[in-house]
């Protein structure tokens, strides 16, 4: 008996420092205040195309790369807490394209959103197709001595006569490692002080430079970004170290622009605006104070009946129900996750199921109080044989919350990871704190008093 109180007491100053915890840390500039999604603080909602056709392989990885970037383009222009999600091509929720999600809290301005997110460049590596005469300048492809880089250069250029079509390479902005802005010190065919752009691919990149430049020596290797034709050099040899050079028409200001665009923003696959939405801040508050007022009078509702209808024990589950809410804000602050009004309504849906445990455990309990037994033996039995059911029940519903969060757009997997994690808070709260607290009360044997106070409804 002692030890059971003694451990109550320990969980109920856990709870305390807990409480603390979440209280303390709920103004905006803290760490881990809680970060609203963008139905709850206003903001902008952009949807986009992402055409996988050219690529035949590693399209998962590609998409990944595209995340990354965007969530770089973002960051760089300094959008808070924004959110970039990939959802594929799925045929079970009926999804025919790739898309990339784009949400930009605090953003209302739709020309800001689209801005923030920038005209980002596709960088792109073209063979010409052997069959067409190329219609543009065709430059010879060297390796400068000292440095060992490819270098690309229009002065001898020759027009053609015929539109060239090109065969996608594979090589995209996906491989880019780094670009930096070099100025010409005037070997070879480039005038000095003239803007270079060096490129630097990753080693799979190099991989793959090098098996294009070896296997097609003598063909036209063409560079476009944004689909539009940059450079068209001829390959002269293999260029084994992932190096090439862009010697385009560029002033200083327009090398310096696109060497910034390539290292924050080379899109692996080209992207096109689908869909916008934009959120107020009025309108999210005012979904913000709904939730909210329906999570308290929920809680207060559930609490009300569950003292008038159980007593004591219906007393005991609301403070296990209490320390529940504070777990379940504690795990949004510190996860952390973006709080949507689905996920409100993930966070009021969990609450209901942990005093729906609660509910299954008193009900045994009756029973057995009505069998003779003592109040803490009645308990004892009580959670023995509620258990499968709270078990079974919970089981079920986390396997709901994983195939929604799995299949579900991202305001379905705003819902399903709050409801997920609520499943198994509310599993804790309800059966092994509730359990705790009332062991650590109940005694063995009790008169009249004890059994009005664990009785239920109208039964004294």
């Amino acid at each position: 008996m002692a030890r059971r109180i003694y451990f109550a007491v320990v969980v109920l100053v856990l709870a305390g420092l807990l409480g603390w915890f979440v209280f303390s840390t709920n103004h905006p500039s803290s760490k881990y205040a809680i970060k609203l999604g963008l139905d709850l603080a206003g903001g902008t909602e952009l949807v986009y195309k992402a055409d996988t056709s050219q690529i035949a392989t590693d399209k998962a990885g590609a998409l990944n790369s595209l995340q990354s970037v965007i969530e770089r383009r973002v960051n760089l222009f300094g959008v808070a807490e924004p959110l970039v999600q990939v959802e594929y091509a799925n045929a079970a929720t009926h999804q025919a394209e790739d898309r990339l999600l784009v949400e930009l809290p605090g953003v209302t301005n739709l020309q800001a959103a689209e801005t923030a997110i920038g005209q980002t460049p596709v960088l792109s590596f073209e063979l010409e197709a052997t069959s067409t005469a190329p219609a543009t300048e065709r430059v010879p492809v060297t390796v400068n001595p000292k440095t060992g880089a490819m270098e690309i250069n229009t002065a001898s250029a020759t027009p053609a006569t015929t539109t060239p079509q090109y065969i996608p390479t594979g090589l995209t902005g996906a491989y880019l490692k780094s670009a930096s802005l070099q100025f010409s010190n005037g070997s070879g065919n480039v005038a000095a002080n003239t803007p270079v752009v060096d490129l630097t691919f990753n080693p799979q990149g190099a991989a793959l430079f090098n098996k294009i430049t070896s296997e097609n020596v003598g063909r036209t290797l063409a560079i476009f970004l944004d689909g539009q034709l940059i450079e068209a050099p001829v390959i002269q040899e293999a260029i084994p170290d992932g190096n090439a050079q862009i010697t385009g028409q560029f002033t200083p200001a327009q090398a310096r622009a696109l060497v910034q665009n390539l290292n924050f923003g080379a899109l692996p696959v080209p992207i096109t605006l689908e869909s916008s939405d934009i959120v107020g801040p009025t309108l999210g508050g005012v979904a913000l104070h709904a939730g909210l007022m329906a999570g308290i009078i929920g809680f207060v509702l559930v609490a009300l009946f569950m003292i008038l209808w159980y007593r004591l024990p219906g007393l005991v589950s609301i403070i296990a129900l209490t320390i529940y809410i504070l777990i379940s804000i504690a795990i949004i602050k510190v996860v952390p996750i973006t709080l949507t009004a689905s996920g409100i309504a993930g966070l009021i849906i969990s609450l209901g199921i942990a005093v729906d445990a609660n509910v299954l455990i008193f009900e045994r309990m009756k029973e057995e109080l009505r069998s003779g037994k003592g109040p803490r033996e009645a308990a004892h039995i009580g959670f023995g044989r509620a258990w499968p059911a709270i078990r079974d029940g919970h089981l079920t519903m986390l396997v709901s919350a994983i195939i929604l969060f799995w299949l579900g757009t991202s305001i379905v997997q705003g819902f399903a990871l709050v409801f997920g994690f609520g499943i198994v808070t509310s599993l804790i709260s309800a059966v092994f704190i509730s359990r705790l607290f009332l062991f650590a009360i109940l005694p063995e044997k009790g008169g009249k008093v004890w059994r009005f106070l664990t009785g239920s409804g109208y039964h004294f």
